[in-house]
C-alpha cells in the first residue's frame, strides 16, 4: 500500500492479567479469561503462531467468544493469512452484526487479500453506521475510495470524495485518490487542477504517476513515459504504477517490454485489472491464446461490466473457434454501446460462423451505417 494511502491497524482486544500457559485447561470462566490474557500477551509480543494456538485452544471449547475469535482474525491477518482472518471475522460478525470494529477489520482483511469488491461491500454499511465525527469514519471513507479506484468505479469515488474536498484540500492521500479517479474518468482538467495544487513542485512517485497518467490520456506518450518511468524508479510497489508503465510502453509500440511489466504488476497484485486486460491483449496478439484467455477471463471476472474487457475476451473466444461462447459477450457489449463498430464487426462474423445469416447481415448493415456517419463527421467531409 502506498505511503499516501491511509494506514489502518486492526484493533486488538488485549487485556492485562497474570501469566498462565496459553495451552492450559480453560474450563471455568476464570480459566478462559486467563488463557485469553496469555494468548493476547503472545500476540502483543510478536509470537503470532503461539497466539494463534492459544486462541484456537480457547475456541475449541468456547466457540462463541467473539473477542477471542476477533483476535484470532487479527493474528492471522498479521501473518498474511488473510483468507483465514476473513473466516474468523465473518464468524465473529455473524454473532454481533452491530460490531463495527469487527466489520472494519473484516474489510481491511478483504482489502489486504485484494478482494476489493468484498471490502467495499463491508465498508459501505460501516460508513453509514459510524458518526462522521469519529476518526474511523474518514479512515473507512479513504479505504473505500481506494477500493473503488482499484475496481475502476471512478464515478463512485468522485461522488464520495468531492463533497469532502474543501475540508481535506491539503491532504495528499485524499488528493491522490480523488485525482486518480478524476483522471481515469477522463475529467483530466479537474484532476490536473487538484494535482497541481497539492503536488506542485513535488518529486514523489505519487506526483510523477499522476502527471504521467494525465500526459498519457492526453496522447503525449513520450512525456508520460519519462514521468511514469521516474515513478517506477522511485517506488516500484506504488499501486498502479506498473500498470500505467505497461500501458505507456504499449502505446509506444514496445509490446515485449510491456508484457514483462504487466507480469511484474500481476506478481505484486494478482487482482490488477489493467495488467490482466492489457497482458491478455498482448498475448492474444502474439497468438498465445491459452495464456491470453487466463488473463482476459480474470479481467472480466474483476470487472464484469467493462465493455473493453468483454470485447477482447469475445474476440479471443472467436479466435479459438468458440463462437457460441463469444456470442453473449459481444451481444451484451453492442447492446450497451451500440456505436462500438469493432464489436459489431466481430459480432457479424460470429453470427455468420453460427449460420445465422440474417443476424449477420443485419449487423453488417449497421456497421456500414455507423461507418458512413463517422466518415461524414471527419474534417473536410461533404
Amino acid at each position: 500500500m502506498s505511503k499516501l494511502i491511509v494506514a489502518v491497524i486492526a484493533c486488538l482486544f488485549l487485556f492485562a492479567g497474570k501469566q498462565v500457559s496459553a495451552q492450559g485447561t480453560a474450563d471455568t470462566a476464570a480459566d478462559v479469561d486467563a488463557a485469553f490474557e496469555a494468548a493476547a500477551r503472545l500476540h502483543q509480543s510478536g509470537d503470532l503462531e503461539g497466539a494463534v494456538r492459544g486462541y484456537q485452544a480457547i475456541l475449541a471449547k468456547h466457540p462463541k467468544r467473539i473477542d477471542v475469535r476477533s483476535n484470532l482474525g487479527a493474528a492471522f491477518s498479521r501473518l498474511g493469512r488473510y483468507e483465514e482472518a476473513i473466516t474468523q471475522y465473518k464468524q465473529a460478525l455473524a454473532q454481533d452484526r452491530s460490531n463495527q470494529t469487527i466489520r472494519y477489520n473484516l474489510s481491511l482483511a478483504y482489502y489486504k487479500a485484494a478482494f476489493y469488491t468484498d471490502a467495499a461491500g463491508e465498508l459501505e454499511p460501516l460508513i453509514n453506521a459510524l458518526p462522521k465525527s469519529q476518526p474511523e469514519w474518514m479512515s473507512a471513507v479513504m479505504l473505500l475510495s481506494d477500493c473503488q479506484v482499484r475496481l475502476g468505479e471512478y464515478k463512485k469515488t468522485i461522488e464520495l470524495l468531492s463533497p469532502l474536498e474543501a475540508a481535506h484540500s491539503s491532504d495528499r492521500a485524499f488528493a491522490y485518490l480523488l485525482g486518480s479517479a478524476l483522471i481515469s474518468d477522463n475529467q483530466i482538467e479537474k484532476g490536473q487542477v487538484l494535482i497541481d495544487r497539492v503536488f506542485h513542485g513535488e518529486d514523489t512517485a505519487e506526483a510523477r504517476l499522476l502527471i504521467g497518467s494525465i500526459l498519457l490520456l492526453a496522447d503525449q506518450a513520450q512525456q508520460a513515459l519519462k514521468e511514469i518511468g521516474r515513478a517506477v524508479e522511485s517506488n516500484p510497489k506504488l499501486p498502479g504504477v506498473q500498470s500505467w508503465y505497461g500501458r505507456t510502453l504499449m502505446r509506444l509500440g514496445d509490446g515485449d517490454k510491456a508484457i514483462s511489466v504487466f507480469k511484474t504488476a500481476l506478481a505484486d497484485n494478482p487482482q490488477d485489472f489493467d495488467a490482466s486486460l492489457y497482458l491478455g491483449i498482448l498475448l492474444k496478439r502474439d497468438k498465445m491464446l491459452d495464456e491470453a484467455y487466463e488473463h482476459l477471463a480474470r479481467a472480466v471476472r474483476l470487472r464484469p461490466h467493462d465493455s473493453y474487457a468483454r470485447y477482447h475476451l469475445g474476440a479471443l473466444l472467436a479466435a479459438q473457434g468458440k463462437p457460441g461462447e463469444a456470442l453473449p459477450l459481444l451481444e451484451a457489449v453492442v447492446k450497451e454501446f451500440p456505436d462500438f463498430v469493432e464489436a459489431r464487426v466481430l459480432l457479424a462474423s460470429v453470427y455468420y460462423r453460427l449460420d445465422r445469416k440474417a443476424d449477420g447481415d443485419r449487423e453488417r448493415a449497421i456497421v456500414q451505417k455507423l461507418t458512413a456517419e463517422q466518415q461524414a463527421k471527419q474534417p473536410g467531409a461533404h
